[in-house]
């Protein structure tokens, strides 16, 4: 038995000694790799460089009665093994087993599920409070922020207001390994780099303090220029005087890698009685060669999280390369995410065109809105999910403005393993409410470029192109155009239009398969793809009439999304056919592959294909095949 399988909660690693806590790092990076690398991926990296600090967090501090808050949460492996989950971890992002998160119903140890960026000093501030109100003082809440995410302004906004409350018992780790995805970019960043490098110069400071004491002309001219001097050279080479000057008290940095060292620091800063910030210096993929020597974003994820060939992700960037060498004026902004989202190539070609904001969403939005309002059309390429976090800044500052900026959602619909929270199904919804908002949905890759180019020709307001993580798969050409969209399938020969199915996105290619089901059992199906599903393109209401039913499947949640634009048209024109909209439901989605997730959502093309058939001969019970009615008996149905 390892030591590691010993370990059943935090309380077990109390009496340890430093040769037992050296070897249980040693076996925390050996499973995490083996589990990762040989498994199904994860945030291998991040974990790796965290190893020594979640081990001398949990001897100083008392879980759960202490809260712990991870952010962003992927950096919390090492967390879930320390709290009683090595048996469980070969299940890591298996559907049914530990996710990649910080998970409440797993454990009482784990607090927030969120992996969105910067939010830990919110909710840490707010725990703090609720502490010290409660009158419950012997509790301390620590805050674990790095992987660049205090380059969001929601961590400063919480800063700002944790520096006034002196009597929070708040520990704030600043895990610093100058890492997001990417490098950390911006001024944050440089003045983070520059305390790390500072202390190299503390002999320099020791030297002049020694020098003042000693000075026989205490209290005169020397000693006056001597002590300016001191403070001089303390302001420029001990940066950390930006967090003092806060009123936080500063400790650090310290190397995170030292165990003894980093357990020091945090009793000190747990004994303080109010507010500290302590800066550990660690290294990412720490322990793992081939993490530790690359440098793109295998060194966050495995597998890689960059755009592989054939992604959707790599279309969109190749294609961006190809518009930008013909339209000077268009330029990329991205956050945190150059290679997951595509924008290498077009860094390269244009490195004077590219803004990497760092994890700052709300930011980089309405800094496009400014590139905009100078003539400039900028496209914003982030994943789905984080896009909520900028829906004030799209509404406000661009739409209401109507500017020119296209948003490419890259992660849209269910992206698999990563789970709840980086499900891309709100988008859809959301941008909905957008007033003037255009958006595209490609079914393929051709289409990718296709309505990319056409997104960054609308002048008149904002434009969303959005599309799921992964490979894209094969072209489907259109048969014909049916307004703007295009027309996938008609009824088979000798069938009548029964069904009416808009599929947006890659929904459209299940329409397809849902298609050739029906057609077997004697139902004609339009298969239509809309290309672009806001607005939504009139012409549906004139093939409406035309057929018996409307169907819509789309990626996204049910609610506010596609298929109820759809049927607000159609109810718009007074149009009497029955609408059956399909989506996800409105409801936090499991981790799993993508096709576990859409299975257990229904949206399979079996699935659909025996709901429609159901609903159809419920409507029109003569109008289909007898083996195409809903068997009463229970006994299995013919599509299956």
């Amino acid at each position: 038995m390892t030591l590691l399988e010993c370990i059943n909660g935090p309380e077990d690693l109390k009496g340890l000694s430093q040769d037992q806590l050296t070897r249980l790092a040693a076996e925390i990076r050996d499973l995490m790799i083996e589990t990762t690398v040989k498994g199904v991926g994860g945030h291998l990296g991040p974990n790796l460089g965290v190893v020594e600090l979640t081990i001398a967090i949990h001897r100083v501090f008392d879980s759960p009665k202490d809260k712990v808050v991870f952010d962003t949460g992927h950096q919390a492996y090492v967390h879930k093994l320390l709290t009683g989950r090595v048996a469980q971890f070969g299940t890591l992002r298996r559907k049914g087993g530990l996710t990649g998160y910080p998970c409440r119903a797993e454990s009482e140890h784990d607090l927030v599920e969120n992996s969105h960026a910067s939010t830990s000093l919110s909710y840490a501030d707010g725990l703090a409070k609720a502490f010290t109100l409660r009158g419950e003082p012997d509790r301390t809440v620590v805050a674990v922020i790095g992987d660049g995410a205090l380059t969001g302004g929601m961590a400063w906004e919480a800063l700002n207001n944790i520096a006034a409350a002196k009597d929070s018992r708040l520990v704030m780790i600043v895990n610093d390994n100058g890492w997001s995805y990417q490098p950390t970019i911006g001024g944050l960043a440089e003045h983070l780099a520059a305390i790390r490098i500072s202390q190299r110069y503390e002999n320099v400071l020791d030297y002049i303090k020694t020098t003042l004491s000693r000075a026989p002309l205490v209290g005169g001219p020397l000693y006056g220029a001597l002590h300016g001097a001191k403070k001089g050279l303390k302001d420029f080479l001990q940066p950390q005087v930006m967090f003092e000057d806060l009123g936080l008290k500063y400790v650090g940095p310290i190397d995170g890698h030292d165990e003894r060292l980093v357990e020091t620091a945090l009793r000190r800063a747990r004994d303080y009685e109010g507010p500290v910030l302590v800066h550990v210096i660690t290294r990412k993929g720490l322990g793992y060669a081939e993490a530790e020597q690359n440098t793109d974003d295998r060194l966050h994820q495995v597998p890689a999280a960059g755009a592989a060939p054939g992604s959707w992700s790599r279309v969109f960037g190749d294609e961006m390369v190809a518009i930008g060498a013909r339209r000077p004026d268009v330029v990329a902004i991205t956050a945190a995410m150059l290679n997951p989202t595509g924008l290498v190539q077009f860094a390269q070609a244009y490195p004077n065109r590219i803004y990497d904001v760092g994890i700052a969403e709300q930011h980089a939005v309405t800094s496009a809105a400014g590139l905009a309002m100078a003539g400039l059309h900028p496209v914003v390429a982030i994943y789905s999910t984080f896009a909520n976090r900028a829906f004030d800044q799209v509404l406000m500052d661009v739409a209401l403005h109507k500017l020119p900026v296209t948003l490419v959602l890259d992660r849209a619909g269910v992206t698999g393993l990563d789970g709840a929270s980086h499900h891309g199904m709100w988008d859809g919804s959301i941008m909905q409410l957008v007033p003037g908002m255009k958006i595209a949905a490609p079914r393929d890759a051709k289409r990718v470029a296709e309505l990319l180019n056409e997104a960054v020709e609308t002048s008149d307001g904002p434009t969303v192109v959005r599309f799921p993580k992964g490979k894209t798969g094969g072209d489907a050409e259109a048969v014909a155009k049916l307004g703007g969209m295009d027309v996938l399938r008609e009824p088979a020969e000798g069938l009548g239009p029964d069904v009416l199915l808009a599929g947006a996105g890659v929904m459209a290619m299940t329409g397809l398969e849902i298609a050739d089901r029906l057609a077997g059992h004697g139902i004609g199906v339009t298969v239509v793809d809309p290309r672009w599903t806001k607005p939504v393109d009139e012409a549906l209401v004139g093939a409406a009439r035309q057929h018996k039913m409307v169907v819509t499947v789309e990626d996204n949640g049910r609610t506010g999304g596609f298929g109820d634009a759809v049927a607000r048209l159609l109810r718009d024109h007074d149009v009497d056919v029955p609408v059956k909209t399909f989506g996800l439901p409105q409801e936090f989605l499991p981790h799993g592959t993508r096709d576990e997730v859409l299975e257990e959502a229904g949206l399979t093309p079996q699935n659909l294909a025996r709901q429609i058939t159901e609903a159809v001969a419920r409507r029109s019970p003569g109008d289909v095949s007898e083996t195409a009615t809903l068997r009463a008996d229970g006994a299995r149905h013919p599509l299956d």
